[in-house]
């Protein structure tokens, strides 16, 4: 019998994250997160440099309901320096330690580390030509701005190139993601929901994502005697490039019939991610999982 310990003393629980990023220094960013469950709620910002080495340059957060460590905010404001790239989880766990409301600071860091990945300082002149949609000027700006993007997932493989010229594709994507202008508040803002519910039976997992050029809401139902995903659905109102990001969408029907168990959150990889997969997808899903533990 599947017991998320959020779940212990309630049958419903829900996380918020607004997140936001700040055009605030020549050569940096800021990125703003606010995480909020039924618990407690905290706000953390970050000023950091962009692709490609996503350095912290400095870091605080506060409590703006329910409880928070001192030591932890202060851990917190040790971490300038740190790359926002992989050993982060590693680093913050070590600085902030595991007082309370430690759990969501760390998850608002790695909201803050994906937020890095959606806006870039590139010359306006070359910025201007995507102008208009047109998406293959934006994909290559995007291999250009990002550099851990070549390979992330299906649109960013050789696979995914090669669809360009044979479909309609469209894109959101607009000048100020790759080149901000000066002072620019808000260049990119996103929303997540994430929420489970216990009802008839069933853990209901629902998360959602809206911003500049995501749209996702994802459900899944696990039957609380056998452990199952009995349903895996999800839509894609706003995709980076439709026609492209389509392609691994498909590939969530694969959950079903999965054991959501310890090791789900290693198998989802093959299935949700990787070369073929949508890594957006497997974030959504991936976080999902860990408000099972």
């Amino acid at each position: 019998m599947i017991a998320p310990a959020l779940l212990r003393q309630r049958d419903r629980y829900e996380r918020v994250m607004d997140g936001w990023v700040d055009n605030t220094h020549e050569d940096a960013f800021t990125h703003t997160v606010t995480l909020r469950d039924d618990d407690r709620a905290i706000e953390l910002s970050v000023v950091a440099l962009p692709s490609p080495s996503y350095e912290i340059r400095q870091a605080r957060c506060r409590s703006l309901a329910g409880v928070l460590d001192a030591t932890v905010v202060a851990g917190v404001e040790t971490l300038g320096g740190a790359r926002m790239v992989g050993g982060l989880t590693r680093r913050v766990a070590e600085s902030t330690g595991n007082g309370a409301g430690s759990e969501l600071v760390l998850a608002a860091l790695i909201e803050v580390a994906r937020l890095a990945r959606q806006a870039a300082k590139l010359p306006r002149e070359r910025a201007e030509r995507t102008a208009g949609g047109d998406a293959w000027e934006c994909w290559q700006l995007d291999m250009t701005g990002w550099v851990d993007l070549p390979n992330s997932c299906f649109t960013y493989s050789d696979a995914g190139r090669s669809l360009f010229g044979t479909r309609p594709i469209v894109t959101p994507m607009q000048p100020d993601l790759y080149s901000p202008r000066p002072g620019q508040r808000r260049v990119f803002a996103r929303t997540k929901r994430a929420r489970l519910e216990r009802a008839a039976g069933r853990l209901k997992l629902f998360h959602s994502m809206y911003d500049n050029v995501h749209g996702f809401e994802l459900t899944y139902e696990i039957d609380l005697a056998t452990g199952r995903i009995v349903r895996a659905e999800h839509i894609t109102p706003r995709l980076p490039y439709m026609g492209i990001c389509s392609e691994p969408q498909r590939k969530i029907a694969a959950l079903l019939g999965e054991t959501a168990d310890e090791g789900l959150r290693r198998r989802i990889g093959s299935h949700l991610g990787g070369e073929s997969g949508c890594a957006q997808l497997y974030d959504l899903t991936a976080d999902l999982l860990k408000l099972l533990t």
